[in-house]
């Protein structure tokens, strides 16, 4: 992910989960707040519930490569952050995607396509 879509400051983080609005799915957790940019910036965390450190990074890549993939139809100034959750270790990528996408979707964070 591009450097200005990071969001790695842990003032920013903490921000984001004070004051953000919380959408759960069972394997990922969206917490969405509104940024002063015209950009979208983007966290993504998992923590030790998750599993060991290779289990972790591998659900932080794959979270990071399904909302890649949405960065074009994002709306712009949210600060995002991704919490995975403990079952997406075993979960399949299309899984996680699916989960992303619907946690997206109920945010209002999809550009409508025409």
């Amino acid at each position: 992910m591009k450097r200005e879509f990071r969001l790695t400051r842990f003032g920013d983080f903490m921000r984001v989960r004070r004051a953000g609005k919380s959408y759960a799915h069972p394997l990922v957790v969206l917490i969405v707040k509104s940024n002063a940019l015209s950009t979208v910036r983007i966290g993504v965390a998992a923590g030790r519930s998750v599993g060991n450190a290779v289990e972790r990074n591998r659900a932080k890549r794959r979270m990071r490569s399904c909302i890649h993939r949405q960065l074009p139809s994002l709306v712009g100034g949210r600060d995002l952050i991704l919490l995975a959750r403990k079952p997406i270790a075993e979960a399949t990528f299309q899984q996680i995607d699916l989960a992303i996408q619907g946690l997206l979707e109920r945010a209002g964070l999809l550009n409508k396509q025409t």
